[in-house]
């Protein structure tokens, strides 16, 4: 019997046993179980780090030839990168940002190397949301954050939804890490609100931050009502605006990964937000659960507005996701979409792919996997479709700060 199935023999669960009991039990054991996998995946402190790339990747990232990377090496300029038994350079994400530091200075334009906020530009807040499971809400979300990170734009995470995949995602497990707090409800809770700065953790991918999340953001839904019915509760929409201002200047971009529902949490994450990405997966179900989740939003979001809020945007798009360019049916559904929302649904979808579920089975995102994990088409195909999703996204972002043309 293998460990899992041990763990669960020796509790002598029976037929009769409450199931509030069974359930208790199963969560320890799951947690046990997970805890030990990334004990063994990330020995000997359990902590995640980024690959390494190789200079072809690196040059990719920076926008230069490999050629020009070699040359800087050769005349020793920028980080020592690591060279193999072949002589091969290696990059670690460190070396990639400190060249985009160095390369900036000789640009030809700003933003060249480093492409994140000028003097009046402001912070990007972007909202991932939908409440159907299985819309690549999460996944979309830690791609988007890791894809900006890595191209020199100084990246927030918010995990805002109590399943904590986002936060999974990124090396922390809420059963483990977060039991004495440590979430965005530290920083919004109506009464003794603790300063942002005291909940957001450094990650392992330069330029990255993270605000992880555990079942007690749940706490903010059931709070919000009793505030509210004391009058306690002031513009409870604007909690997470007002916390996010304290860091205002530390950050280009924040990424919020919202619940899979229209509670309190989504409706301040929405008043907070810039930019709104809905996920869709094009299948009949999902549109037609979407087209309630858009129905309720809307209703929402009027009631906030009348409320005293400012609930303009500077963009909202719709991004298809697990998407199977040979299925027929999906085909059609994305055509009706594009009919329909036009220049609102994003050019690039991301691709359902092996390689994006295969890397989820480590914790991983596909930026972090070796591309030899996989054969090289499957890994190249899905890469491709997360860059120019993720490109899009960057464009959108430069083109609300004014820098579409340059």
């Amino acid at each position: 019997m293998n460990t899992f199935g041990a763990m669960i023999g020796e509790r002598g669960m029976s037929e009769t046993e409450d199931i509030n009991d069974v359930i208790r039990q199963h969560s320890e054991v799951l947690a046990a179980q997970l805890h030990a996998q990334r004990a063994s995946l990330f020995p000997p402190d359990a902590s995640k780090e980024m690959r390494k790339f190789t200079s072809g990747e690196a040059a990719s990232l920076l926008g230069v030839n490999d050629s020009y990377l070699r040359k800087l090496h050769l005349d020793g300029k920028g980080p020592e990168p690591e060279l193999t038994a072949g002589n091969r350079r290696l990059y670690s994400a460190d070396n990639i940002q400190a060249l985009r530091v160095l390369l900036e200075k000789t640009a030809r334009k700003p933003g060249d190397y480093l492409p994140g906020r000028r003097d009046g530009d402001h912070m990007q807040v972007i909202g991932v949301m939908n409440f159907k499971g299985g819309s690549g809400k999460t996944t979309t979300s830690a791609h988007l954050a890791q894809y900006l990170a890595l191209q020199g734009y100084r990246v927030l995470g918010i995990d805002l939804d109590p399943q904590a995949s986002f936060t999974a995602l990124h090396g922390v497990q809420p059963e483990f890490d977060l039991d004495q707090g440590g979430t965005l409800y530290d920083a919004i809770r109506y009464e003794d609100p603790a300063p942002i700065q005291s909940v957001i953790r450094r990650t392992y991918i330069p330029n990255l931050d993270l605000i992880p999340g555990n079942l007690e953001l749940m706490e903010f839904e059931h709070d919000t009502p009793r505030a509210l019915a004391n009058n306690a509760a002031g513009l409870f929409f604007f909690r997470v605006k007002e916390a996010l201002a304290a860091v205002d200047d530390k950050y280009d971009v924040v990424i919020i990964d919202c619940p899979p529902q229209l509670g309190f949490l989504t409706m301040s994450a929405l008043s907070a937000a810039t930019g709104v990405l809905v996920t869709i997966h094009p299948e009949m179900l999902d549109v037609m659960s979407m087209s309630q989740f858009l129905r309720m939003t809307a209703d929402l979001m009027d009631v906030i507005a009348d409320s005293g809020a400012d609930m303009s945007h500077d963009w909202m798009r719709y991004v298809l996701t697990r998407y199977e360019p040979a299925d027929a049916p999906q085909n059609r559904i994305v055509a009706f979409l594009r009919t329909m929302y036009a220049e609102k649904v994003l050019n690039a979808p991301m691709l359902k792919s092996t390689a994006i579920s295969d890397a989820g089975l480590t914790k991983q995102t596909l930026y972090e996997v070796e591309r030899s994990a996989f054969t090289r088409s499957t890994y190249d195909r899905a890469m491709e479709s997360l860059n120019a999703l993720n490109s899009e996204v960057a464009q959108l972002i430069q083109a609300t700060w004014g820098r579409s043309n340059e």
